[in-house]
């Protein structure tokens, strides 16, 4: 599954995008860190690695609700066309 998992100090919540098996606990060993989520700043900022959760979802991960919304605000940018 690919959820957020929350680091920060208290009232300060940071989140990271993980891909981590689903029965695990929330801030439990993940498999890999795909991505970032900070709600404090102004606008939220979001770091996240589409082509890995690409993969990720190609192999069976599901995502929790709260990460596909981010996903979906926030979708891939399409890489820059060359000038000729």
């Amino acid at each position: 599954m690919i959820r957020l998992a929350r680091f920060g100090a208290r009232k300060q919540p940071y989140y990271r995008v993980v891909v981590i098996e689903k029965d695990r606990a929330r801030n439990g060993r993940s498999i890999e860190v795909v991505g970032t989520y900070n709600p404090r700043t102004n606008p939220a900022s979001v770091d996240l690695k589409h082509e890995r959760i690409a993969y990720w979802r190609g192999v069976g991960a599901q995502l929790s609700p709260t990460v596909a919304k981010i996903v979906e605000k926030f979708p891939a940018k399409a890489p820059a066309e060359t000038a000729a």
